[in-house]
């Protein structure tokens, strides 16, 4: 059993849909949350849920493109509880339009709530989580970034800068005991629309997808896992390396390269680098080797 007693969270865009059954189930297991949406009136909705079914939890309204107000956030959930052990960044809008009619304001906008929304309140909890050296991060990323989907270039490119996001953080964040992973949710939710038909989106309830969440935030949390789920589907998602190919330099080296593209694009014994300086790591010692002989 996943118990979450004691621990305090903070669970952005938690007025609906995902964010409120991330919020819910937390609560459920015992942590005390933070509501934060856009919008006051359903975050108190979802406080006042929390509270009537015995939990403790407080709403703020507040955007998570604004870090003065993250800042304060975070200072009244420490003024109230003291600590701040776990944040879910799920807050999140679509623009969706193909990228011939899309207007880079909404390019803009869509990169401004995914990515800067994270990183401010990621920053926000960062120093108190390494001061404790206790903290579990969750980044909301999206098949969109991971694999693409039309009329998304907006959305999937700040999805995927979540990932990269996460790999970096989790990174620093291991001597401190701060684990940082993405969820990659498929949900029946207002940002889906109409894209699937009803019988199908019965399937994707979004509460089905929070369990990964107390997967991401439990204490022996795993880090750097990319977990997708909807419809009661668990996978993991990877970013690899091949092993590819050496050539030697010289003026037809793009043409060889063309020559051996199967080789280069070969997933056999791919592997998944633990940091980026193995792709630095690997080419050097292709390059020593053959210069040796």
């Amino acid at each position: 059993m996943i118990d979450l007693t004691g621990r305090v969270a903070i669970v952005t865009g938690a007025g609906s849909g995902l964010g409120r059954e991330h919020a819910l189930l937390l609560a459920r297991r015992g942590a005390k949350i933070v509501v934060n949406d856009m919008h006051a009136e359903p975050a108190g909705n979802v406080a006042d849920e929390i509270v009537a079914a015995g939990g403790e939890a407080f709403a703020y309204a507040a955007s998570v493109t604004d870090f003065d107000a993250i800042q304060a956030m975070v200072a009244e959930t420490l003024l109230r509880w003291g600590q701040i052990d776990i944040l879910v960044n799920n807050a999140g809008i679509i623009r969706d339009k193909s990228f011939a009619k899309m207007d880079l304001a909404d390019f803009r906008l869509v990169l401004d709530v995914h990515v800067m929304g994270a990183a401010n309140c990621t920053k926000a909890v960062w120093d108190h989580m390494r001061e404790r050296q206790y903290g579990r991060i969750v980044m909301t990323t999206s098949s969109s970034g991971l694999y693409g989907n039309f009329g998304q270039a907006n959305y999937g490119a700040a999805k995927m800068a979540l990932v990269g996001l996460m790999q970096t953080l989790a990174i620093e964040g291991a001597k401190y005991n701060i684990r940082v992973n993405s969820l990659a949710p498929t949900a029946a939710t207002p940002m889906v629309g109409d894209l699937f038909p009803a019988e199908q989106l019965s399937l994707l309830e979004t509460h089905r997808v929070s369990p990964a969440i107390l997967a991401l935030v439990r204490e022996d949390a795993p880090s750097r896992v990319i977990l997708t789920a909807g419809g009661g589907g668990f996978e993991s998602a990877h970013v690899t390396l091949t092993q590819g190919i050496y050539l030697e330099d010289g003026p037809d080296a793009a043409e060889r390269l063309v020559e051996r593209w199967d080789e280069v694009i070969d997933r056999s014994d791919e592997t998944t680098p633990d940091t980026g300086f193995r792709q630095l790591e690997r080419e050097l010692a292709k390059a020593e080797a053959a210069r040796k002989g």
